[in-house]
């Protein structure tokens, strides 16, 4: 769902609640009936929100090769956000714009990690390991990782190779999402 989307069913849920809230105080003059209608609306609200929230990240999670290939790159990020967090690792997701070269920061074993995630469907350049590098020394990372669903170019290897960023290409995913269905 787009954010616009999103944004406008949260806009009108809420002015539902209001307006039952509202509906149910003209019609029983009691301030305590309409509060119970609009926070027990607002509780069963979040509670299917939470539910959906949690049936998506499982479909995600579950997603193999097919399906990340047609994932847009902000679910390509959570994805990779929750299979290394099935791994272990702390993540957070940087912001979608202004992210400084840098898709996810992670920690493990006394280590910080940023990953460039690139969910292409033709071969990643140098613009990502650039953009990595640079993010390594804005983060204060210890490592630098581009992982991808395609492969690399020449020259994006050799540039990766002298600045020691790690590249994740097509095949180390598919090792990473069939290793997640064996555990």
């Amino acid at each position: 769902m787009t954010r616009k989307k999103s944004d406008q069913l949260y806009n009108g849920l809420t002015g539902l609640l209001f307006a039952a809230g509202g509906l149910t105080y003209i019609n029983t003059q009691s301030f305590e009936a309409a509060a119970f209608i609009f926070f027990g609306g607002l509780i069963g609200l979040l509670l299917i929100f939470f539910s959906l929230g949690l049936m998506r990240e499982r479909k995600l999670n579950a997603s193999g090769i097919r399906q990340v290939d047609e994932m847009s790159g902000k679910e390509f990020e959570q994805f990779l956000k929750l299979r290394y967090e099935a791994r272990d690792y702390k993540v957070r997701r940087t912001p979608y714009q202004n992210d400084f070269g840098a898709d996810l920061v992670m920690e493990r074993d006394g280590r910080r990690i940023v990953v460039q995630a690139k969910r292409w469907k033709k071969n990643v350049g140098i613009k990502a390991i650039q953009e990595i590098v640079a993010a390594k020394s804005h983060y204060k990372a210890d490592d630098a990782w581009v992982v991808t669903n395609s492969q690399y170019t020449k020259a994006a290897k050799e540039l990766a190779l002298s600045n020691g960023v790690r590249l994740v290409d097509r095949a180390q995913l598919i090792h990473i999402l069939l290793e997640k269905k064996a555990g």
